[in-house]
């Protein structure tokens, strides 16, 4: 695999060729599925995806997958140890010479939310602490959405589920994860396609965990038009309630991306059903107003 890093100066710099082929069976206006494509495009061919359970189940149906590399199945807790066996497993080829080290892949986790704030957090501890050498790519859509949008710890406040009205704060998973030190660590979204490329092409430079969390605005479990992903992908950074940030080991937390006048966060909820009802039948302002202080509160940290 060539070492050689490319440079992401605008969207013409981001390579035509599909490394996800078309015709998946994942949702219309999946902006998790749109995140992964971007991501394999710098990744390339030579990767082992290790898939938890989840919406990217859907993503392969024996004995096929759209993925120009190989894919494992796992449980929906287990993906980071799956990881640590094909990594060990080819470590060990490489080091008995039935292996050359440039036929070496990378080894790719690809799991949701529920997985990775949840069931799989203390696996994904694990591998983290062991400093295993593979990438984590989360496509965050808030919910258990493979199973109906159940509330998950990602799930926002004030949003609607099967399960909850109105979820509590969710899981600061950036700071969790930045607690291990791994050896990279950034958030992306789909909508800033160049920040998003820039982030998996410096990741190259490391060795051991380097973890992704991708915003995944999800149509069927956030209840909107498919023909709006886009919109409510590119409002949930420009609200400031997904902020665009990396962190390389044990330093700083860097912005790659700050909104220079942030929008209103009643236009991000606005529209989507999960968040109706802080709207119909009468407008809940103290609700709204308290997510609108938690982004303000971050944001003056940052600032600060």
């Amino acid at each position: 695999m060539s070492r050689e890093l490319a440079a992401y100066r605008n969207l013409k710099d981001i390579s035509r060729e599909e490394f996800i082929l078309p015709g998946t069976s994942v949702c219309g206006g999946c902006g998790g599925m749109e995140a992964l494509r971007l991501a394999a495009k710098v990744l390339g061919d030579r990767v082992v995806y290790v898939n938890a359970a989840g919406c990217f189940t859907l993503l392969a149906v024996f004995p096929y997958t759209p993925f120009r590399g190989s894919w494992l199945y796992t449980t929906m807790g287990s993906a980071p140890a799956g990881a640590q066996g094909v990594r060990d497993a080819l470590d060990v080829l490489i080091a008995r010479g039935k292996v050359r080290p440039e036929d070496d892949v990378q080894v790719v986790v690809v799991a949701g939310d529920g997985a990775t704030y949840d069931m799989a957090l203390s696996s994904t501890s694990g591998a983290i602490w062991r400093n295993l050498d593979f990438w984590y790519f989360c496509y965050d859509n808030e919910s258990y959405g493979n199973t109906g949008a159940q509330a998950s710890s990602a799930t926002p406040y004030g949003a609607r589920t099967p399960t909850t009205l109105g979820a509590e704060r969710r899981k600061d998973l950036f700071e969790i994860w930045r607690a291990h030190r791994p050896a990279y660590l950034a958030t992306v979204s789909p909508r800033y396609p160049v920040d998003l490329s820039r982030k998996f092409e410096k990741a190259k430079r490391f060795k051991g965990p380097k973890l992704f969390l991708a915003a995944a605005p999800c149509p069927t479990g956030w209840e909107f038009d498919p023909a709006k992903t886009l919109d409510y992908g590119r409002l949930q950074v420009e609200t400031g309630l997904f902020p665009l940030k990396e962190a390389v080991g044990d330093g700083p937390v860097v912005h790659t991306y700050a909104p220079a006048k942030r929008r209103p966060v009643e236009e991000y909820l606005r529209g989507q059903g999960r968040f109706r009802h802080l709207f119909e039948p009468v407008k809940q302002a103290a609700l709204i107003a308290r997510i609108q202080e938690d982004v303000d509160r971050y944001w003056a940290r940052v600032e600060a």
